[in-house]
């Protein structure tokens, strides 16, 4: 197990920027990585994931061209950095762990592929 919190999530101005990282509790260079978020009466949703070198990188369709994820692995961390933001950006973000390779039979848009996940932080986007 890898403990996983994150932090940078707080309000926005619709058209702003947040970065978020998530610091991981022990080494995370081989895992793959992803970022999920909840909003209010949804389910929670894929948003990003990155594999160890960071040359996977998937994103959901709504968040292309407006979020990047990347991975500091000397310092077990990794980010999601938001542009653009819109007001269905809002939720609760998420960082999550496969304690694996990005490999055969990893599906990182199923939350099921993540063994360890983080409490959230709290991304709110208003005019």
């Amino acid at each position: 197990q890898v403990h996983l919190v994150e932090s940078g999530g707080e309000p926005v101005q619709i058209g702003g920027s947040l970065r978020l990282s998530c610091a991981a509790s022990g080494r995370i260079s081989s895992h793959a990585l992803g970022w999920w978020r909840q909003a209010p009466g949804k389910e929670r949703e894929f948003v990003a994931a990155i594999n160890w070198r960071g040359s996977i990188r998937e994103y959901t369709d709504s968040v292309k061209g407006r979020f990047t994820i990347s991975r500091d692995n000397a310092k077990n961390t990794v980010f999601l950095q938001m542009d653009s933001l819109k007001p269905e950006d809002t939720a609760v973000y998420y960082c999550a762990a496969h304690l694996a390779p990005y490999g055969e039979g990893f599906n990182s848009a199923d939350g099921r592929s993540y063994e360890s996940w983080g409490r959230g932080t709290q991304v709110t986007v208003s005019s």
